[in-house]
């Protein structure tokens, strides 16, 4: 037993009192100190550490330190401080007040080690990240924020009930690994693929996140998805289905990032690519594709918020993420461009780069259990992710037709995110 509580609860509190610091500079300063105190509270805890909280006849755990729940909590810690350093222009409190809602539920919810616990912040960081598209406060914004909003919503419904009817089943309502031979642990299982945009019932992820506000697409990116591999790796490692319907996600959204002109919309087909790669290495199970998963889990979270950074950069200068719209802004925005191939050349598993490192472990993975078909779909998407994400996006912004734009270079805290994210 330990006496840690879950650091989701800083962020709660600091929720509660980010709407009654007026001067912007101070609620700037505060909300950049909260992952910082967060993370402090479990970075050098030992492993296995775990505090319970008796609630009726239901043993809750609230926290449980181990290496899968430490490794999502630290880059859902690092992705906070740096989608807060980004957003330090926002003077919305909504906005504020919703990302640190959204990241304590996140990281509440990767801590959990039972069932009700997670469930509640599972659907935490629904109803926290609906607000990120509705502080946008256009009419487009609302509605697809209604419809993100159903569709987290819903997956909370199927969890709840597969909850209910496992705790029929087992007397128990501790998190741990399942297998899929009920109809409780299907009903979570699929629980978990709509928050992981299993084909099919990926489409929320390809309109909420363009849909969002220029720097609510960062946590977006960070959170949501990656809550659900975690969830997965925790709940389904080595369940064989996962290894097809992961091959079938790294491939089917090239296709539609290849001719999408929008690049934020770019980067959610992309990052529902990435997320096959995942899915992949939990099927397979073996330790190497765990660690594979976990580590290119981490690096996503990364690379994949540097790039939409970049972008979102981009959009704040002109006015627009149209890659028709874009060109030549590699003299006027060099220090973006810079960042921007970096993680250009991560996501594309370029050598030396974090992306190489992490999807090499998995790669290596499927080839030693003889999913070789498996193997080359990962291959012929890999190819994919570098003509959308490795090349089209940094050419578009920077080095296509000059459309004779002139702005400057994105604001310092911007620059500043952007760079710590990159190196």
């Amino acid at each position: 037993m330990s006496d840690l509580a879950t650091p989701a609860l800083i962020y709660f509190a600091a929720a509660l009192v980010t709407p009654f610091i007026r001067w912007h500079i101070a609620r700037a300063i505060f909300l950049l100190s909260v992952p910082l105190v967060a993370l402090a509270t479990f970075a050098f805890a030992q492993y296995g550490a775990y505090s319970n909280l008796p609630f009726f006849e239901l043993p809750l755990t609230l926290f449980r330190l181990d290496a899968l729940s430490y490794v999502f909590a630290l880059v859902f810690s690092l992705a906070a401080f740096l989608s807060l350093l980004y957003a330090w222009h926002i003077r919305d409190r909504l906005e504020q007040v919703s990302s640190l809602l959204y990241a304590g539920a996140a990281i509440g919810a990767v801590f959990a080690a039972d069932f009700v616990t997670l469930f509640v912040f599972w659907e935490g960081t629904a109803i926290a990240s609906v607000f990120l598209i509705w502080a946008r406060r256009t009419e487009g914004a609302y509605h697809t924020g209604l419809r993100y909003l159903a569709i987290q919503v819903g997956s909370g419904l199927l969890l709840l009930v597969g909850i209910i009817l496992n705790y029929q089943d087992t007397g128990s309502i501790a998190f741990e690994h399942m297998e899929l031979d009920s109809l409780a642990t299907w009903l979570i299982f699929l629980a978990f693929g709509i928050k992981c945009a299993f084909p099919l019932l990926n489409n929320w992820l390809q309109d909420a996140y363009p849909a969002a506000t220029l720097p609510g697409t960062v946590p977006l990116s960070a959170f949501t998805t990656k809550l659900a591999v975690s969830a997965f790796a925790r709940g389904f490692a080595g369940t064989e289905i996962l290894i097809y319907i992961g091959a079938a996600m790294t491939l089917f959204p090239v296709f539609f990032a290849a001719i999408e002109n929008n690049l934020r919309r770019v980067l959610a087909y992309s990052l529902n690519n990435q997320l096959g790669f995942m899915v992949v290495g939990i099927g397979i199970g073996t330790p190497l594709a765990l660690d594979g998963t976990v580590a290119h889990a981490f690096a996503h979270v990364i690379y994949k918020g540097l790039l939409f950074m970049s972008v979102g950069a981009v959009l704040y200068r002109t006015g627009t993420d149209k890659a028709s719209e874009l060109g030549g802004l590699w003299k006027s925005m060099p220090l973006t461009m810079i960042f921007c191939i970096v993680g250009a050349l991560s996501i594309s598993a370029f050598p030396l780069f974090s992306g190489f490192i992490a999807k090499s472990l998995i790669v290596s993975a499927s080839a030693d259990t003889g999913h070789f078909i498996v193997w080359l779909v990962r291959l012929a998407a890999s190819v994919g992710v570098l003509e959308h994400a490795g090349i089209k996006i940094p050419y578009s912004m920077f080095f296509g037709h000059d459309r004779g734009l002139k702005v400057k270079e994105a604001p310092f805290h911007m620059l500043l995110a952007m760079g710590l994210a990159a190196a």
